[in-house]
């Protein structure tokens, strides 16, 4: 009888208010794996500190096994939206496996997580593009790129951006265990045109779709997407991609139907909105950070485009983390 492959082991840590797209990536990616060859069999496990449920982001649960004081993990991937530090007792694990050679990845905001422990000090790493500018300042020593995966020289440290880009990330580490042939058969068995490259950029794709037909104005999306913290305005961006403010009003009316001022705004509160569901700064902070000049400026703008104010989609996240564990509901 032909011994069964030797057993590895993944350990999936989602945070609260994680992406469940982002987690599914990394599953049916180790799934797929497992049918694609028979060196070694994949095996991903969801877990936390305590075990129970913990919420999505969408406001789902996932029921989590508690994580066992001693294990084998061939790698441990921490799922997560919120960039702060990771909880105490979880950053004392992080270190530990970091110490036993462990491969650890930062999906997301998990990359935060990583850094916070030390752990991505002279590396490239990658997490979701309306974090990166607070990462930047929070952790200089990491080299925070805008693509939408790395992974380190030696492969023990893996981060990726949200969403499916957990699936590229995952396929890339496999690939290069088990041979670039597998990336291949991998994309084509979760039906996907191939594994993106690491170094595509996570905005490049917005900024073309929406200025298909006019380079101008895809240039013009660019310096926008580039520059939510400190607005430009709308005169300096035209001199910067080369037209007059009258030719960029009408690229925008043409194409978008809107103003590039009116654009601009959107832009700055859906990184807003994104700050407010996924992250643990101050309402403050994400306003500043976002362009505005002050509470007021920015309570007033987002209520003004979302019809409640940033504290009332604060409550609102935290009611639906909550919600799930009110006595009598069934998970």
């Amino acid at each position: 009888m032909t011994p069964p492959p030797p057993l590895r082991r993944v350990a999936l840590l989602p945070q609260p208010g994680f992406s469940m797209l982002a987690l599914a990536g990394v599953l049916d990616c180790l799934a797929a794996a497992n049918e694609l060859q028979d060196e070694v069999a994949w095996r991903g496990e969801c877990l936390s500190l305590t075990g129970g449920a913990v919420a999505a982001g969408n406001g789902a649960l996932l029921q989590t096994g508690p994580l066992p004081g001693e294990a084998d993990w061939h790698a441990v991937f921490v799922i997560a939206a919120d960039p702060g530090p990771a909880d105490a007792a979880l950053a004392a694990r992080l270190k530990r496996w970091a110490e036993e050679g462990r491969v650890l990845a930062g999906v997301d905001a998990g990359a935060a997580q990583l850094a916070a422990c030390g752990l991505l000090d002279g590396q490239r790493a990658c997490a979701d593009w309306p974090l990166l500018d607070g990462l930047a300042d929070a952790h200089p020593g990491v080299a925070w790129a805008n693509g939408l995966w790395e992974i380190s020289p030696d492969g023990r440290r893996l981060s990726c951006a949200s969403g499916l880009a957990s699936l590229d990330l995952c396929g890339a580490w496999l690939a290069a265990q088990h041979g670039e042939r597998l990336g291949q058969e991998l994309s084509q068995l979760l039906g996907l045109k191939g594994l993106r490259p690491r170094d595509e950029r996570q905005r490049a794709g917005y900024s073309e779709r929406r200025g298909a037909g006019s380079p101008k104005l895809a240039e013009a999306l660019a310096l926008m997407e580039a520059n939510l913290a400190e607005p430009l305005p709308t005169e300096e961006v035209a001199q910067l991609v080369g037209v007059s403010r009258r030719q960029l009003e009408r690229l925008f009316k043409q194409h978008l139907d809107t103003l590039p001022s009116r654009h601009y705004l959107e832009l700055r509160l859906a990184r807003a909105q994104r700050l407010l569901q996924q992250s643990s700064q101050s309402i403050l902070q994400i306003g500043l950070s976002c362009g505005f000049s002050s509470g007021p400026h920015f309570s007033n703008a987002y209520k003004s485009h979302f019809g409640h104010t940033p504290r009332d989609e604060r409550s609102r996240r935290a009611l639906a983390w909550r919600a799930p564990n009110t006595p009598g509901e069934t998970p």
